[in-house]
């Protein structure tokens, strides 16, 4: 993984990827999150574990699926597979505006500086950048615009009602 941003500053990520599960006994301690089918498969068992669970959705997957256990959830995971797909984008706004999810919200895979910004009004408070992004930049890119128009999940009001 690449450098970790979180709540708009460098961080220590705590969650670790987990791909699956040999039996019931043989489950992880400590914050992991796992992909869509092994949660759905697997759910009830997760439930049971010790330590913070997250889900890593890909852009086809439906969130919706979700809806009933986001609050047992610490952390979503969405996947940004490369640079022109954006279908992450509109999983966020779903979570956060449709749905209310309040935990973390992470974005992984082609996230880009000159998405950092959008990627935020969408609902991410989390990102695992890239080795070969400049951290630095990537932190600046947060505040290179300060007036938005249109609603998101980051500002409730259009300008003209604020």
């Amino acid at each position: 993984m690449g450098n970790f941003i979180k709540n708009r500053k460098p961080a220590a990520d705590t969650f670790t990827p987990f791909t699956g599960l040999e039996d019931a006994d043989s489950l992880p301690t400590g914050d992991i999150y796992v992909p869509f089918e092994e949660w759905k498969n697997r759910r009830q068992d997760m439930l049971k574990r010790n330590g913070r669970l997250g889900v890593i959705l890909s852009n086809t997957d439906d969130v919706s699926e979700l809806e009933a256990d986001l609050e047992r959830l610490d952390l979503i995971v969405l996947e940004f597979p490369k640079m022109s797909d954006g279908r992450a984008f509109t999983q966020a706004r779903l979570l956060r505006e449709r749905y209310g999810y309040k935990n973390e919200i992470r974005a992984t895979g082609d996230v880009l500086r000159d998405q950092i910004f959008y990627m935020q009004r969408c609902g991410f408070d989390a990102f695992e950048v890239r080795e070969d992004q400049d951290i630095n930049s990537i932190l600046k890119a947060f505040d290179e615009m300060t007036v938005t128009y249109q609603p998101a999940a980051d500002e409730e009001f259009p300008i003209w009602r604020r």
